[in-house]
């Protein structure tokens, strides 16, 4: 059975409506809850979220290893899973790696990545197997350890290793569950600009999973953020970050400070102007909220500017005062814990001239800066006012 497709980018990947129950004491626990989303061929895109969202639940149901309740997969136009049929793995097109990389100690490296096409459908001959070895080693950067033991490999190289046996067979699409997670830091920050490097020369579909915001900001062309079983938004890296649609987005998805504040009417801009304890500032809203109504201001900490206040004064608009809590070091940053009437605001700022413990601040937060967060209507920020990202996500 084939799925059709438009003109235009081919989809490597479709996913509609996916369900997955698990049976618990009480009934059925619905891990996926209509998950639906679409992976275009050779784009790297990734499914974020916390333990327990859904994430690799959906992935194992795209790779063969759970039966979908409902909903439906396809792999480049062929469907593989439905409400009558479900694929095995070894009849899905797929390679996979995953989190504990399941190197056989007892092979060579050649062997490991050998072992797909050994054991493998397709028969391959003698000749062409190991042209195929060098070259997957080759381009995973392993070709000078094919006759060492898997066991003698670092970290690192045995991620690669796993790599290299997920792309033996030439697979259309790729999946990879928390490969990352058992590496140091240092090690996560060398794999990931390795492993995006590996995806763009290799032009492979790509499924990643991962509770690493850092992940699949810096790796991914597309990223679905989960929890509770569903999709809660869907875009690039940079329209998830700055234009979160939700609350959860927000604090999952980098580092958030949240204000209360109470929308106190119109300004001559266009934006509602909002009252928090000791201020006014001005801010995008979501449509439907009025004067008079309770919201939460959202705002990133690099996004809050602090200025030293030299005289007693009324705040300008758009800022409040407060006093420093605490200043952190961090190398390349400085996060300062400002203490305002109601709450608590963290800014992070270049190391060179922090203020210092007891200081009187000024607190500026920018109309362009600001996400306004209501319980009815959603989330809105200067960017959705304009038509950008958060517009289409204000309602989710």
């Amino acid at each position: 059975m084939q799925t059709s497709t438009a003109a235009g980018p081919r989809p490597g990947l479709v996913v509609e409506g996916l369900v997955k129950d698990y049976p618990v004491a009480t009934g059925l626990h619905r891990a996926v809850d209509g998950v639906s989303f679409q992976v275009t061929e050779g784009h790297f895109y990734s499914l974020l979220g916390p333990s327990g969202c859904g994430k690799t639940t959906t992935l194992r149901c795209v790779a063969g290893l759970e039966r979908p309740d409902q909903g439906s997969i396809s792999l480049g136009g062929t469907v593989v899973a439905d409400g009558s049929q479900a694929l095995p793995p070894e009849r899905r097109d797929i390679g996979m790696v995953f989190q504990s990389y399941a190197i056989w100690p007892h092979m060579t490296v050649f062997e490991n990545a050998a072992f797909p096409l050994r054991v493998g459908g397709a028969k391959v001959g003698r000749d062409e197997l190991r042209r195929r070895v060098d070259e997957v080693l080759a381009i995973v950067g392993l070709s000078d350890y094919a006759g060492r033991s898997a066991t003698q490999l670092s970290g690192g190289q045995q991620q690669r290793l796993a790599l290299a046996r997920a792309l033996i067979r030439r697979p259309r699409v790729l999946l990879l569950d928390e490969p990352l997670s058992n590496l140091d830091a240092r090690l996560r920050d060398r794999m990931r600009a390795e492993i995006r490097d590996l995806q763009r020369q290799v032009g492979i579909t790509t499924l990643y999973v991962t509770h690493d915001q850092v992940e699949a900001l810096s790796m991914s062309d597309r990223i679905a953020v989960m929890d509770g079983g569903r999709i809660v938004q869907e875009g690039d890296a940079r329209s998830i970050y700055a234009h979160p649609a939700t609350r959860f987005v927000a604090g999952f998805v980098g580092t958030a400070n949240f204000l209360d504040v109470v929308a106190v009417g119109l300004a001559e801009t266009g934006a509602m102007r909002l009252r928090l304890a000791d201020g006014v500032v001005e801010a995008d809203v979501p449509d439907g909220m009025a004067e008079g109504e309770a919201a939460t201001l959202s705002v990133r900490p690099e996004n809050v500017w602090l200025r030293p206040i030299a005289v007693e004064a009324a705040p300008p608009a758009g800022s409040v005062t407060g006093h420093v809590d605490e200043v952190v070091y961090m190398g390349d940053t400085v996060e300062v814990r400002v203490r305002l009437v109601e709450g608590v605001v963290s800014a992070r700022m270049h190391p060179s001239a922090p203020p210092s413990q007891g200081d009187r601040v000024l607190v500026e937060l920018r109309r362009e800066d600001l996400s306004v967060i209501h319980e009815r209507f959603g989330m809105r920020s200067a960017a959705g006012a304009d038509g950008g990202p958060a517009a289409g996500a204000a309602a989710a």
